[in-house]
């Protein structure tokens, strides 16, 4: 039967939630009263502000409402690994807004960035929180390091994706190859949360095995988006002198540094993979 918990509302990081959805909901508001600005990193951080105060309000009300006790995952690793995602998010939004959206002379885009950072730091408090369990026992693959890795490398992606625009990789099979790329290495991260956030891990056989495997391949095929964007990008293509913020030749640069960092995050989950599965075993 379901009953209602106050304690969820009272506890520390019911509280850190309570503003979460407070900080979040303002800042959306004071973005959205300031107009419409037609740019793709406007729109990232708008989702990002709407993403998580709509998912924090739903862990509120699951939790409050003792509902999340019946839900067929693990509750605690779902919630944890959802504020180092937002957490993640909170951050370049934080970041993007303030410096490409903001002025001197504009009030409502100064508030919404002085209340980004208050998400942010609210979202980092929430998971300093969650993961000083008693006797720092760490449960659930999206509350380890390897998880929130694979978190990570999906954050990364949709950084790509909202930089890219057709017109920059059309008729260049080059970088088409690599839209190729992150594609599929995004939809296999997602696949791979979404297997183990439904504890249907463990009826896939050699699972872990498909994981290093997986991530081998990224690691392998981003190295070789990591060579190909910039080479095939870059040539005979300066920065114009008319660009200004936002333009097409900075969204090719944020595409090559994200890429640079999403390889790294993918090698450094390879290697932590590898010696988990095969050297855990053999001792």
């Amino acid at each position: 039967m379901v009953h209602v918990d106050v304690h969820s509302l009272t506890q520390p990081v019911g509280i850190l939630r309570l503003a979460a959805i407070i900080v979040t909901c303002v800042t959306f508001s004071l973005v959205a009263s300031a107009g419409y600005v037609p740019s793709p990193y406007w729109a990232w951080c708008m989702f990002t502000w709407c993403f998580c105060f709509f998912f924090t309000l739903l862990i509120v009300v699951l939790e409050f409402s003792t509902f999340s006790r019946k839900l067929p995952f693990a509750w605690d690793d779902f919630t944890t690994a959802f504020a180092v995602l937002a957490s993640i998010m909170c951050l370049p939004a934080a970041i993007i807004y303030p410096v490409f959206f903001s002025c001197d002379v504009c009030p409502r885009q100064i508030a919404a960035s002085v209340v980004a950072w208050a998400c942010l730091g609210v979202y980092v408090g929430e998971v300093t929180l969650t993961r000083l369990r008693p006797g720092g026992q760490i449960r659930g693959f999206l509350s380890t390091l390897p998880g929130l890795m694979k978190m990570l490398e999906v954050f990364l992606a949709c950084l790509i994706f909202t930089s890219l625009e057709k017109r920059q990789y059309e008729g260049t099979p080059e970088l088409q190859w690599c839209v190729a790329v992150f594609s599929l290495c995004f939809i296999s991260a997602i696949l791979i949360i979404l297997l183990t956030v439904a504890q249907l891990s463990s009826r896939v056989p050699f699972f872990d095995k498909i994981v290093i495997v997986y991530d081998i391949s990224a690691a392998v095929m981003y190295i070789t988006a990591v060579v190909i964007w910039p080479l095939y990008s870059f040539p005979n293509n300066g920065r114009p002198p008319n660009c200004g913020y936002l333009c097409s030749w900075d969204k090719l640069v944020m595409i090559t540094v994200m890429t640079v960092l999403n390889f790294c995050v993918y090698v450094l989950d390879c290697v932590y993979s590898v010696r988990i599965v095969f050297l855990a075993r053999s001792e």
